[in-house]
């Protein structure tokens, strides 16, 4: 196993365990298994957790990602957060639609959902982090 693998899973798997305790408080404690309205737009509880965690856990990954897994990475700093942003809201699609799928078609409880949820994009982020947002050149390949 590389060390950068080794350094995404360690920093996935902390990013992974706050974003399923973030979720869990959230749905149980802020949002209460209850429907949020906004006026215009009425989430399920599941969906409006989702939609709460999926900025502190872009923030917390992008830090981990950068200062850790990738930090040899020679692309500047916003351009590497917005590349990991535009693939954070692939994965909120992702997840979007799977969350749909677990709870409520196949009736799963949607922490379980959020957790299986989180296999799914956990492989997608790694490809498109490592290919995409910090990708380095042959050159710096090479060096390494």
């Amino acid at each position: 196993m590389s060390r950068e693998f080794y350094y995404y899973l360690a920093s996935g798997g902390i990013n992974t365990i706050l974003n399923w305790v973030f979720y869990f408080i959230i749905y149980n404690y802020i949002v209460a298994k209850q429907e949020v309205s906004l006026g215009w737009l009425v989430m399920s509880p599941h969906i409006a957790s989702l939609v709460i965690v999926t900025p502190v856990t872009l923030i917390i990954g992008f830090l981990l990602s950068k200062n850790i897994t990738f930090s040899s990475s020679k692309i500047k700093t916003g351009t590497q957060f917005f590349r990991y942003s535009l693939i954070i809201f692939a994965n909120f699609a992702i997840s979007y639609l799977s969350m749909k799928f677990w709870v409520e078609a196949v009736g799963l409880w949607a922490t379980p959902s959020n957790m299986l949820t989180t296999i799914i994009t956990t492989i997608f982020s790694y490809l498109m982090q490592k290919f995409y947002s910090f990708r380095m050149s042959e050159t710096d390949n090479v060096k390494q």
